[in-house]
């Protein structure tokens, strides 16, 4: 049996042959290489010794049935993501297939079996360099998976960049009333009505169709969103929690009386073009077409409506999301707020004992 040797960290390292390679010399020869498989244990103890060469023992007995798998971190991640195209949305697969040609270049051409947790931190970092922390993360969470399948008892520990305090654009009531003058009449009209008073999200709003509404109630039950081919499709929702029901005022729901079919005949990227115009034209500053979601959920979070009602409203799983994007105070609403507060604490401070 093979034995444990120490090395200079402390840890056991024991190393078992595996098979032998040949290989072509530029003389037109082979040699033959001994390939041995290591198997380490951080342990510095006697039992970490022992471990160590259990691990090794047990590999050996059963090498006659073993087969080294020669797999590149490029195939297991084409594995990865082929294996689950009929459960992910397309949207996330096409995510997928963007960081397989944009991202993590150095791994690309490595075994999966000779991956080390410094390679992995060493792509990080590079990573690190030009992208937002929340894009190096994501492409840290797709290292992770494809290892979790194929290497499942390597276990990382990646130091990643912190996370950084979203700071995002909540239109105000004002600039709400002067988009809505300007959008009137228009094919964006609608559009702005259901993602500011509902919320709904873009692929939501180009999937509506009038087979969906009941009244002034809306089943957002549809998501229009771009395949691999780069072909817009209609799916389910994004979520569990976004298939909902809305229930609209009565202004917005005489927009759709009559329509037949889709309710509005845009893409969502249409959408998002023509809404940049919308706030040229009013003089607005650029916000996006999605922060109009941002509006909807503050302004009922400032009115008292309850969490729970916000997250079935605006499809949120969870209210996570709701908490750290979502409950933003609104710009017209702080100086009144900060009043209120200020009042308040005056009143408490004021009293006969603290005037004396």
């Amino acid at each position: 049996m093979a034995k444990a040797k120490k090395l200079p960290s402390g840890s056991w390292r024991c190393q078992v042959y595996s098979h032998t390679e040949e290989t072509r010399q530029p003389d037109g020869t082979t040699k033959k290489k001994r390939i041995y498989k290591s198997f380490t244990c951080d342990d510095p103890s006697a039992k970490g010794r022992r471990a160590c060469e259990q691990m090794a023992a047990e590999w050996a007995a059963n090498k006659t049935e073993y087969k080294e798998q020669t797999l590149t971190f490029a195939s297991a991640l084409d594995n990865y993501i082929d294996s689950r195209r009929n459960v992910l949305s397309p949207g996330t697969i096409c995510d997928y297939q963007n960081a397989r040609k944009n991202h993590m270049q150095g791994l690309m051409d490595i075994d999966i079996n000779a991956i080390t947790q410094a390679m992995i931190q060493k792509e990080i970092n590079i990573e690190s360099m030009n992208h937002s922390p929340k894009t190096v993360r994501n492409i840290h969470g797709l290292i992770s998976a494809v290892l979790s399948v194929y290497r499942p008892e390597f276990a990382l520990n990646t130091t990643l960049p912190k996370r950084k305090r979203v700071e995002l654009y909540i239109p105000t009531d004002a600039e709400i009333k002067r988009l809505l003058e300007v959008v009137a009449g228009t094919e964006m009209e609608l559009p702005v009505l259901l993602a500011a008073f509902g919320p709904m999200r873009r692929g939501e709003i180009s999937a509506l169709e009038a087979d969906d509404i009941t009244g002034s109630i809306v089943h957002v039950c549809k998501n229009m969103v771009r395949n691999e081919a780069g072909v817009w499709i209609v799916k389910s929702p994004k979520s569990y929690a976004g298939d909902r029901y809305i229930d609209y005022p009565d202004f917005v729901a005489a927009k759709w009386a009559g329509r037949r079919g889709r309710i509005v005949n845009l893409y969502p990227q249409t959408i998002s073009e023509k809404f940049s115009r919308c706030l040229a034209n009013a003089g607005l500053p650029h916000f996006r077409f999605h922060d109009l979601r941002h509006y909807s959920a503050s302004i009922q979070h400032a009115l008292g409506i309850p969490d729970s009602y916000i997250m079935q409203r605006g499809g949120w799983g969870n209210d996570g999301t709701l908490k750290s994007i979502y409950r933003h105070a609104l710009k017209d609403k702080t100086d009144e707020m900060n009043q209120r507060a200020n009042d308040y604490f005056n009143g408490l401070y004021n009293t006969k004992c603290n005037t004396k």
